[in-house]
């Protein structure tokens, strides 16, 4: 299933966060949204799994107009993992994941055995087998973020939306986590904060800034020097990685005329 964002533009409290985006996650992607703080990624995302209404725009699945869907249809479609999740009841962990089911039942259907399968499955992949009847509460960060993840495979989305999914996870798990997305199946668009993670497991990036699309193309393509100059304010260092020669970045800061003087 392919999404296509078509010029969103995105107001909250009548300022403008998302301006003219234009993009697309086709079949079977694993595609990236990249920019500094404060530059409607997130924003972008919540219009993409229709938390926030675009002001002008569409946000089509498979060529359809998404908020046409009825919200059963739309949630079979997509899962999405926010960035900041917090819960106050101590659910178990199999409880979170057995969520992601809701989409596929009826009001008052219960548990199947193959909702069952799907989310054991889920939390084998995400490496929380054992964790099952632990309480959501009493969990890492990290952990709680993988949990947040075997529920949206559970979900059996055919588009998943991941706002940063790697907060709280360390390096092992970043690596894990984004690769299992990967290969899971679903098209996925992914606002990512670290960009040498971009680089090995993006196929598209598009960067935004101050809330405009200002790059689109494959890592290599798009992760210049110059693009990183005036985006992120450093200097860039772009290298191939010796395993499988995607670009990875070395970081310096740029010079000011202050240091230049000096």
């Amino acid at each position: 299933m392919d999404l296509s964002l078509r010029g969103v533009n995105v107001e909250v409290a009548g300022r403008a966060i998302v301006e003219d985006v234009t993009l697309e996650a086709t079949q079977g992607k694993f595609v990236g949204l990249l920019g500094p703080n404060g530059c409607g990624k997130s924003t972008t995302l919540r219009a993409a799994y229709h938390v926030l209404k675009p002001s002008a725009g569409a946000v089509l699945l498979d060529g359809r107009p998404l908020d046409g869907l009825p919200p059963r249809d739309r949630a079979r479609a997509i899962a999405a993992v926010a960035q900041e999740s917090h819960t106050e009841f101590d659910f178990t962990v199999a409880e979170v994941v057995a969520m992601g089911r809701l989409p596929h039942q009826g009001l008052l259907d219960r548990m199947t055995a193959d909702d069952r399968r799907v989310c054991a499955a889920a939390l084998e992949q995400v490496g929380l087998a054992d964790f099952a009847d632990r309480g959501v509460l009493t969990l890492s960060g990290g952990e709680r973020q993988r949990v947040l993840i075997a529920r949206a495979l559970a979900q059996e989305p055919r588009i998943l939306v991941l706002d940063e999914p790697t907060n709280h996870l360390d390096i092992r798990h970043q690596l894990e986590i984004l690769a299992l997305v990967r290969r899971s199946g679903p098209t996925v668009l992914a606002a990512l904060h670290d960009l040498n993670l971009a680089a090995a497991m993006c196929d598209t990036v598009h960067v935004l800034d101050g809330g405009r699309l200002v790059a689109s193309g494959t890592p290599a393509q798009v992760l210049t020097p110059d693009l990183l100059a005036a985006v992120f304010g450093v200097r860039a260092h772009v290298v191939p990685h010796p395993a499988n020669g995607r670009p990875q970045l070395l970081f310096d800061r740029l010079e000011s005329e202050e240091d230049s003087d000096a």
